[in-house]
């Protein structure tokens, strides 16, 4: 089945509506010249009552309340990019965040896809995109999706109140957040601007009644409705879906509806709308949205001094579930299984070791790994959670002291180790020395492509600055020095045996052109 998940921007379909206007002109002059056929009777008509208009009926229903009160705050986005040169390092990789999908959608039947909102194409012509957004603060602050905006050389808005033909107000990035796909960004306006009411997402069930507002097929303050299908759902794999959960809804979202808010029969923003999973690129019943809780965490950091997000962390690798025997074997129902504890992290200094099984934060009952995640990467660092865990088939608690991710990647770099084995999803070792990050190849591969799939590069990095590789997630490292990498563990076992100087060469193939050979790239690391 040919299927893939699509994220929502849209290409100006002028040209559609041209040819869409020309055929009805076509019908039209067929009309008029079969009325005037030579010898038609006329019909005696006299004998027919004229229709009459009724006077207006009020049909509102809860939709008609909520697309009111809402759709004011509800904003158009149009893009421009003009691209940069492309490189042949750009060239030999997918681009940007598409690195996994472009992978599932070579090898497992997923339908080709153009490039996304806001990014060239491969003409080098400049790209039109157009997106949705919501007001949440009177002064213009707006949020939408990172991919409607990136890499834009100049964003516009258009407010609901805009006179027709205006070409909207110029807006400035405040600031994004790749990991959730969210950003933040402003307009100058000179009077107060209507805005959304945020609601809570947990407080959402399967079955709830939702609306999406936006501007689909560039077709601007289009309201759709459904219901909640799901909770929690993860459509990326590995390091790139880490905190990004959507809730699932059936209301009908397509291209362009990418930032736009899904409301709730209080009139609330449970959710942005951020993707599709689709067959023809077109609405079929499954879309989804971000939470509307992980949104205003991520808001409100962007609109910090320093404009970035924060995220705690423990210090330790998990096993994403866990295993039905293993649980029954620990006597607890859920939990997370710890597969490798950072030495020197707080975890470490709070006495996890590998195979404890963490079963509550503060209390809270920790379900799976997403659990842990959404619980701990909101917290500040600094502060301090009690854990509840289960060692050597014992529940026990200890207090442990929040690091934040950029000072757990300094404490590896620095000497820190992980103990206990490693798990089977990102290349911590490589992301600190090279700043890649990895995952094994998924399931059902080609058989004879070996490899890890870059899903990350850090901005910056050696593999950034020396190897430019910026760009090249969805590529596969097949070896680095002359030697064959097979999984993740091979590849953090090599290159945790690199120092500084030592020569990097690592060898890499595009699973997207398995004739395009081998490419060869490498720096002194320094």
């Amino acid at each position: 089945m040919k299927s893939m998940l699509r994220r929502l921007g849209n290409r100006r379909l002028a040209s559609t509506f041209t040819i869409l206007a020309t055929l009805s002109a076509g019908i039209l002059i067929g009309s008029i010249a079969a009325h005037g056929v030579h010898g038609q009777e006329k019909v005696n008509s006299s004998d027919a009552a004229q229709l009459t208009i009724p006077k207006p009926v009020n049909l509102a229903t809860n939709f008609t309340k909520i697309a009111k009160e809402v759709s004011p705050a509800v904003v158009n986005i149009s893009t421009e990019t003009v691209p940069k040169h492309v490189n042949n390092q750009q060239q030999m990789g997918p681009g940007g965040d598409n690195g996994m999908q472009q992978f599932f959608q070579h090898f497992f039947g997923m339908g080709p896809m153009g490039p996304q909102e806001g990014q060239p194409d491969d003409s080098g012509q400049v790209r039109e995109a157009l997106g949705s957004g919501f007001i949440v603060d009177p002064h213009g602050y707006i949020i939408t999706n990172y991919h409607v905006i990136k890499g834009a050389t100049s964003i516009l808005v258009k407010l609901k109140s805009d006179p027709a033909g205006s070409n909207g107000h110029t807006a400035t990035v405040v600031g994004f957040d790749k990991s959730t796909d969210l950003a933040v960004i402003k307009i100058k306006v000179d009077h107060p601007l209507p805005v959304v009411q945020m609601g809570n997402s947990d407080s959402m069930q399967v079955g709830d009644q939702v609306i999406a507002i936006g501007a689909p097929l560039a077709l601007t303050q289009t309201v759709t409705a459904g219901i909640v299908s799901a909770k929690d759902r993860d459509i990326e794999p590995g390091a790139a879906g880490e905190f990004k959960h959507y809730i699932q809804t059936d209301a009908a979202i397509n291209p362009g509806n990418s930032g736009g808010p899904l409301v709730n029969m209080d009139g609330q923003v449970i959710g942005v709308n951020t993707a599709i999973y689709t067959e023809t690129g077109g609405f079929q019943g499954i879309g989804f949205a971000m939470p509307s809780n992980t949104v205003i965490n991520v808001y409100n950091q962007l609109i910090g001094p320093e404009h970035k997000v924060v995220r705690g962390s423990l210090g330790v690798e998990f096993q994403q579930n866990l295993p039905p025997a293993v649980a029954h074997v620990y006597g607890v129902k859920s939990g997370v299984l710890i597969s490798s504890v950072v030495a020197g992290s707080p975890a470490a200094k709070a006495g996890l070791k590998p195979g404890d099984i963490i079963t509550s934060v503060d209390g809270t009952p920790i379900r799976d790994g997403n659990d842990l995640i959404n619980n701990i990467s909101v917290r500040k660092p600094g502060s301090s959670v009690n854990l509840g865990f289960v060692h050597d088939g014992k529940p026990q608690t200890a207090n442990v002291t929040i690091f934040s991710q950029s000072e757990l990647q300094k404490l590896i770099a620095n000497g820190g180790n992980g103990s206990g084995s490693g798990s089977n999803g990102s290349g911590e070792t490589g992301h600190v020395k090279l700043g890649i990050t990895v995952s094994n190849l998924p399931p059902g591969a080609p058989a004879g492509l070996q490899g890890v799939l870059i899903q990350g590069v850090e901005p910056g990095s050696f593999a950034d600055t020396q190897l430019h590789l910026n760009g090249a997630e969805g590529m596969v490292i097949t070896a680095i020095n002359r030697h064959q990498v097979h999984n993740v563990a091979e590849f953090k076992a090599i290159v945790g045996g690199l120092h500084s100087g030592d020569d990097v060469a690592l060898q890499l193939v595009n699973p997207q052109d398995p004739n395009a050979g081998t490419n060869y790239v490498g720096g002194t690391l320094p």
